[in-house]
């Protein structure tokens, strides 16, 4: 008898556990959020990768052979327009200028002479031509010896920052070999790559008064806190990759772009009546985006829907929604498709305020 007993109770206890299973799984007592979509004008930043540029930044070139007999300034040094940075060994310079000016003084005086003799009639006017012909043309050749001896000490032409030096005090110096770079970083110039379709969305809201304000995000992922304009656009696209050039111009006070730089251009799109739904409230079949619609009995319904752009956190919903209706925001693995559920309404932007405080600690 015993023997019978024992799968019956095995039975009940099979059929209580799964029946506890069906219950645990339908949750009849969970109360899910729902809310309705918002709708406003929203602003969408979209990134290119950007090339950071000096406004000036130029090589500092030797101008005449000799050996280097100075260096004024330091790797990385900020100098002044006009500050002494290189000296060239200037001796055979300066011999030359005081040779050239020998040859004026002693064409200067042949001229005079030559002068007063042409005002007494005793030489012809052609003699005295030749006399000023020379004099001027020792001018040329001491002021030709003042700008090589001048060009054996080279200045800063703007204010700047160093950058490497390629040779060092003491080496010969090759005329037009290079000694170091200068960047002058008060602005920056910062170059990024737009593809044709949106250059042209770009082209046909810009308005003809007004500069486009963009954001710079640094390599730390940090933006920068300069606001700049687009001021250019280049004539051409490239043919290889259908991109133009565009070039935003950002005051840089405390130094802290340098050249050759790199980052992300952050271009503002502003969508008009934008329909806006939580990320975590949509989820995907076979790349396909849908979320939860709660009718007015409870009942949730999967619906497709389409996604225009895509923001931290956000949805700008295209296509399958109406700012009327109310979709599921959590819990989302644990209803089934026309499942009636208890629903507690929330607004999204509350929703969306809590949303934002999580990530943000």
């Amino acid at each position: 008898m015993n023997k019978f007993f024992i799968p019956g109770c095995v039975l009940v206890v099979m059929l209580a556990t799964s029946c506890g299973h069906k219950a645990h799984d339908n949750h009849p007592d969970a109360v899910y959020t729902i809310s309705s979509p918002m709708q406003k004008d929203t602003v969408l930043y979209n990134a290119y990768v950007c090339q950071i540029h000096a406004i000036q930044h130029i090589e500092l070139r030797a101008l005449e052979k000799g050996y280097l007999q100075n260096i004024y300034v330091d790797e990385g040094q900020t100098v002044k327009k006009g500050q002494r940075m290189f000296q060239i060994m200037p001796m055979i310079y300066q011999a030359e200028t005081q040779r050239a000016e020998a040859e004026v003084n002693f064409a200067q005086i042949e001229y005079a002479n030559t002068k007063n003799l042409a005002d007494q009639k005793i030489v012809s006017p052609n003699e005295l031509a030749l006399a000023k012909a020379r004099y001027e043309k020792a001018q040329a050749e001491l002021a030709l010896a003042k700008a090589h001896l001048g060009f054996t000490e080279i200045k800063a032409p703007f204010d700047g920052i160093m950058d490497r030096f390629q040779v060092r005090l003491g080496s010969l110096i090759d005329e037009g070999e290079l000694l170091s770079t200068l960047s002058d970083n008060s602005k920056m110039w910062v170059y990024f790559n737009v593809p044709e379709a949106e250059y042209l969305d770009y082209a046909t809201r810009a308005k003809s008064d007004s500069l486009l304000k963009v954001k710079l995000e640094m390599a730390n992922h940090r933006l920068f806190d300069q606001i700049g304009v687009v001021e250019t656009i280049e004539a051409d696209f490239n043919n290889e990759t259908g991109n133009i050039a565009f070039r935003a111009t950002f005051q840089n006070p405390k130094r802290i772009l340098r050249h050759g730089e790199t980052g992300n251009i952050l271009m503002p799109t502003v969508l008009k009546n934008a329909l806006l739904i939580p990320q975590k409230a949509t989820f995907e079949i076979l790349d396909k985006k849908f979320v939860y619609v709660v009718d007015a009995e409870g009942v949730v319904h999967a619906r497709q829907i389409t996604v225009g752009a895509e923001m931290p956190h956000l949805y700008a919903v295209t296509e399958g929604l109406a700012s009327s209706d109310k979709i599921l925001i959590e819990g989302l693995r644990k209803v089934k498709n026309n499942q009636k559920i208890s629903t507690d309404f929330k607004n999204l932007s509350s929703i969306l305020a809590d949303l934002h405080q999580l990530h943000a600690e």
